[in-house]
């Protein structure tokens, strides 16, 4: 049977005259040998094909519109159940950020996102913990290093200023007001190295710098004291590690200049103590060898040794008991004998006392008061002798013959009277005039001690029972011209 074989096709619009168009598509038909083997038609009307277009696009529409509402629907659930938990995740990481650490995240569901979202609250909430400690010691950091009275600094590398407590803000604004110089002196150590290849800092005082750049080259912990101006000042300067490497240095600051003025009144008490009491104890163990082997031939010359020995007994005794008494008023048990005072008496008896002295020493010597009564309610009469006699004694010593010495009383003011002792002497140095009162202030080249000097404690002990009188004493001086001791004790 032969095999038939469709060959080209045709599809053609047919208008037809009663009836809806229709599209007429015709394919020729050949046997297999290649001989032609006729026609087919096919009629298929138009309406039918577009109702078939039709329904397809409404089907396509009908998909489309399903999709898209699927798709929607499934972008609700995905923001709900991932976007909006990953956003308030957000959200509070940057609420955090800004220091908000009891911001938390509601966990919604048992899956990871609800995994994640505990895990982030535990995570806040130790982070507020380790926050909150962190703040806790920080600010018992800072109120140990606010309550110091030493100062404290912080200086990174290049010695800018990072942190300070209030006392070492109160020193950096001292230390900025003062002009450095040559004089402005640093601990020895520190003179002898300079600041090579590192930048100058305006935060780091000029005292500090050589000593900040020996530790940080040497990485070590440095101690020294430091004079700025009449202060004296204890540092302590260690470096500061990050991650094994120096980013800065702690420095704190001591005022030590009452430590180092008392140290060194020590000091020169010991040594003048020592002094004063090396030459009577040299004269007599010296003297008193003298007569123990015989040297001496007159009884004359025993006499004047056995004067010297006694002189010299009496100078170390009262030595001792200024001491003492000296001692007895710094530490307060200086025990007086308070009562109603009159001044002229008193005023008169010192005048007398020191009129035959001044006379045997052609010292003019002047006596100035009222003729009334001044009356002082409270005051140990003993003690206000002992203040004037070592006020004139010192003036006796330090007045060259024919000059004048004048003892005035006077009021001062309802309130208070005022006694003096004036001298035309030869004065005392202004740079000296501040230790003046200290003890063994005689000591000074401006004071040489005679044969029959004071102790040296004379105006230290006249400041102290003054001040136990609630009085003041006071000294004005010019160098060649005289020196005017003033008292001022309370009237009332």
């Amino acid at each position: 049977m032969a095999q038939l074989k469709a060959g080209a096709s045709l599809s053609k619009r047919v208008p037809v005259a009663d009836g809806p168009d229709v599209m007429a598509v015709a394919m020729s038909v050949t046997s297999s040998d290649g001989r032609p083997g006729g026609y087919i038609t096919l009629y298929q009307p138009i309406e039918t094909v577009e109702q078939l277009q039709f329904y397809v696009k409404v089907l396509f529409a009908l998909a489309g519109m399903i999709g898209f509402t699927l798709t929607t629907f499934f972008a609700f659930f995905l923001i709900t159940r991932l976007t909006r938990p990953l956003q308030q995740l957000k959200q509070a990481a940057g609420l955090i950020t800004k220091g908000n650490y009891a911001i938390r995240v509601s966990v919604q569901s048992n899956d990871e996102l609800g995994d994640l979202a505990k895990t982030f609250n535990i995570m806040a909430e130790r982070l507020a913990e380790n926050i909150k400690a962190l703040q806790y010691e920080k600010e018992n950091l800072s109120s140990v290093l606010s309550s110091m009275s030493d100062a404290v600094l912080s200086f990174d590398v290049n010695g800018s200023l990072v942190f300070m407590n209030p006392h070492g803000e109160r020193l950096l604004k001292e230390w900025s007001g003062l002009e450095w110089g040559a004089d402005d002196s640093v601990h020895p150590r520190q003179q002898e190295g300079t600041r090579e290849g590192r930048p100058q800092s305006s935060d780091l005082p000029e005292p500090l710098r050589l000593l900040f750049d020996e530790v940080i080259r040497d990485t070590k912990v440095m101690m020294s004291t430091i004079h700025v101006k009449t202060g004296v000042w204890s540092v302590v300067m260690a470096p500061l590690y990050s991650q094994q490497q120096v980013r800065g240095v702690v420095v704190v600051l001591r005022d030590v200049t009452e430590e180092y003025r008392l140290d060194k009144m020590r000091k020169d008490f010991v040594a003048n103590v020592s002094h004063e009491l090396r030459t009577p104890l040299s004269m007599l163990q010296g003297y008193s060898e003298a007569l123990l082997d015989d040297i001496v031939a007159t009884p004359e010359d025993r006499q004047e040794l056995v004067q010297i020995i006694h002189d010299e007994s009496v100078r170390m005794s009262r030595l001792v008991q200024d001491l003492l008494d000296l001692a007895r008023m710094e530490a307060g048990h200086l025990e007086l004998n308070m009562a109603p005072l009159v001044l002229q008496p008193l005023m008169m008896r010192v005048y007398r006392k020191f009129s035959n002295l001044c006379r045997e020493k052609g010292i003019i010597f002047e006596y100035d008061g009222p003729e009334e009564e001044i009356v002082l309610p409270q005051a140990d009469e003993d003690r206000l002798e002992q203040v004037l006699t070592n006020l004139l004694g010192n003036a006796l010593r330090h007045t060259p013959e024919g000059k004048r010495i004048v003892l005035r009383l006077a009021r001062h003011d309802s309130r208070t009277v005022l006694i003096e002792v004036a001298d035309e002497g030869e004065g005392i140095p202004a740079e000296d005039l501040p230790y003046i009162f200290e003890r063994f202030y005689k000591a000074d080249k401006s004071r040489k001690r005679g044969l029959s000097g004071g102790t040296g404690l004379g105006l230290a002990i006249v400041k102290n029972l003054v001040e136990a009188h609630k009085g003041t004493v006071s000294v004005t001086s010019t160098l060649g011209q005289g020196t005017t001791f003033s008292i001022l004790l309370p009237a009332e």
